[in-house]
């Protein structure tokens, strides 16, 4: 058994106990614009410090509590003090793994924003901001989110929460549907990452020039390299062990020989795939886990699989009830 960090999460664990986290999808009324809702909490000593990383193929805001929290990023090494009030911060969609580690207990919510979202929502460029953080309020120019969650309340009360302050600030927006061309390149992408570009192009009727041009816009790189992050991402869900197992060998197929699939897994993660098997890697497990939550929704969607239950990679015996109390 590969050597975990000394974290105790409270939001659920694989069944060799790595943190996990609890995770859905937002209510109807705000689906077409958030993804998913994840919320982790783990505890750990005060002065120990946690490093790992992650890549994250959306956009998403981070609600952090406790704890510093720093990042290597374009923009170079960045900290946070997250603190009892907590910080909000959002990430950029990831064209690499980003290094980042932890000191002291945290709580956090993530919100995932659907591809296509942020310009739709008058947020900033997703080219602009590709592998950067950067402070929330200094996007919205108003509040403090972790103000308006009920931190020290039951989990739904936080998933609650969140869901209130997604609603107002779309009340703040003319609530303009992200492209559904985007949404379909992002369902291919989960599904099956190795479709014909060009053909994909036809089938929408669209020039390859216009679909390049939408999908750098609402993902911040080329329809290529989405298509060979997507592949990366699958193959690391099969070696952090938060996929079916038998997704392993697919995964392996798309990749030429082993040299390859070397060359792939550095470019994307810096690192082996002897390297992603044999660590620990708890935030990297986390972000890709509910990457592979979101994948399972798309193949249900495309009518090749139905989802339901507990996902394989959890330990039933680790989920916590976090569900209100009957009135």
């Amino acid at each position: 058994m590969k050597s975990m960090p000394p974290i105790r999460s409270k939001t659920g664990s694989t069944r060799d106990g790595a943190p996990l986290s609890l995770a859905r999808e937002p209510s109807a009324d705000i689906a077409p614009w958030f993804y998913w809702i994840a919320i982790s909490e783990g505890e750990l000593p005060a002065d120990l410090t946690v490093n790992c990383g992650m890549l994250g193929d959306q956009a998403c805001i981070r609600l952090l509590w406790g704890g510093t929290w720093t990042a290597e990023t374009l923009d170079g090494h960045q900290v946070f003090e997250a603190g009892e009030a907590g910080t909000t911060l959002y990430f950029g969609p990831q064209t690499r793994y980003m290094p980042i580690s932890v000191t002291g207990s945290y709580k956090a919510i993530t919100v995932h924003l659907r591809t296509g979202a942020p310009p739709k929502l008058g947020g900033p460029s997703q080219t602009v901001l590709r592998d950067r953080i950067v402070v929330h309020e200094d996007i919205v120019g108003h509040g403090k989110l972790t103000s308006k969650i009920p931190i020290d309340a039951d989990y739904e009360s936080w998933f609650i929460a969140v869901e209130h302050q997604l609603r107002k600030f779309l009340d703040t927006t003319a609530r303009r549907l992200p492209d559904p061309v985007s949404a379909a390149f992002e369902r291919e992408c989960l599904a099956s990452p190795d479709f014909a570009i060009g053909d994909f192009a036809q089938a929408h009727g669209l020039m390859p020039r216009t679909l390049e041009r939408t999908i750098k816009r609402d993902f911040g790189m080329s329809a290529k390299l989405v298509q060979r992050r997507a592949r990366a991402l699958d193959m690391a869900a099969t070696l952090l062990g938060v996929a079916p197992a038998d997704d392993e060998p697919e995964a392996r197929l798309r990749y030429f020989d082993q040299s390859h699939l070397i060359r792939e897994m550095h470019k994307f993660f810096g690192m082996r795939p002897s390297e992603l098997l044999s660590g620990a890697h708890p935030f990297l497990r986390l972000n890709i886990e509910s990457r592979e939550r979101r994948k399972l929704k798309a193949l249900e969607e495309l009518e090749q699989l139905e989802a339901d239950g507990v996902a394989p990679w959890r330990d039933p015996a680790a989920e916590p009830v976090w569900t209100l109390p009957p009135a």
